[in-house]
């Protein structure tokens, strides 16, 4: 059972956590872990101060929890980075690399794979992107919107796929 008066006391440390600047919540940071922080998000500053704080109160992980931990930790093999002899694999000599540049993707098209669906004249229209460049409507694959505009309407009118509110 937890003292009413600890718990009053943590309580309202972790309130006054909310009044303190982000410069005192790294300072905070530094008094409870005994390092400085990296960051200087707020909210993240906030969060680690009251674990702390209540920690040091009540007490933290059980022992079985840390071990349980140190065992997911130990199994699980991650890299920040590649090792150094994989990041180039050893070459016989008659192999050659090149670097491929990609065409700029324009940015009002939407990810190949996507479906862009309007209503126009009350019947509901849907357009697939593909992979390479174009678009599909109604089994007719174009390469170009304008194409796939005028076949559309008849015509050529611009907003009828343009974006809502446009």
């Amino acid at each position: 059972m937890i003292a009413p008066d600890k718990q009053a006391m943590v309580e309202a440390e972790i309130t006054e956590l909310q009044e303190m600047t982000t410069g005192q919540l790294a300072e905070k940071y530094e008094q409870l872990h005994g390092q400085p922080t990296r960051t200087r998000h707020r909210q993240y500053l906030i969060r680690k101060n009251a674990w702390r704080i209540q920690a040091n109160a009540f007490g933290g992980l059980s022992e079985r929890a840390k071990r349980r931990a140190a065992e997911l930790a130990n199994d699980a093999d991650i890299r920040v980075m590649a090792p150094k002899t994989m990041v180039c694999p050893p070459q016989d000599g008659n192999s050659s690399s090149r670097t491929l540049r990609m065409a700029p993707r324009d940015p009002r098209i939407p990810a190949p794979g996507s479906a862009i669906v309007r209503t126009y004249k009350g019947k509901k229209l849907r357009v697939l992107v593909l992979d390479g460049e174009g678009f599909e409507y109604d089994g007719l694959a174009v390469q170009h919107f304008v194409v796939l505009r005028q076949s559309v309407s008849g015509r050529c009118f611009k907003l009828l796929f343009a974006s809502p509110g446009s």
